[in-house]
């Protein structure tokens, strides 16, 4: 398998899918979930930002964390048939605990 190394304070993300139904049953239709946050697994982190003085900004996100993200915030790559995200630290609203 293909490994990517992200730069800066960027992330590699594998989305995981929202159930289409709720907990009571209802089937939840595509339109009601377009706008809402996306969820992810973190499955590579850069070494974090560099400031103007050079020095690192450490991120405080590392492997295995699961994340919300805007949904408009990342890119979409394929690697060995594999669908996965590429964003900006910044896209991140948090983190899963």
């Amino acid at each position: 398998m293909t490994k990517i190394v992200p730069t800066n304070d960027h992330l590699v993300v594998e989305a995981i899918e929202e159930s289409t139904v709720s907990a009571s049953g209802i089937i939840i239709p595509d339109t009601a979930s377009k706008e809402k946050p996306m969820k992810g697994k973190v499955l590579a982190v850069g070494p974090g930002k560099l400031t103007d003085d050079g020095k690192r900004l450490p991120m405080d996100i590392v492997e295995g964390d699961v994340v919300i993200f805007s949904k408009y915030g990342p890119n979409e790559i394929k690697i060995d048939g594999k669908e996965l995200l590429i964003l900006s630290a910044s896209d991140i609203y948090g983190k899963l605990a």
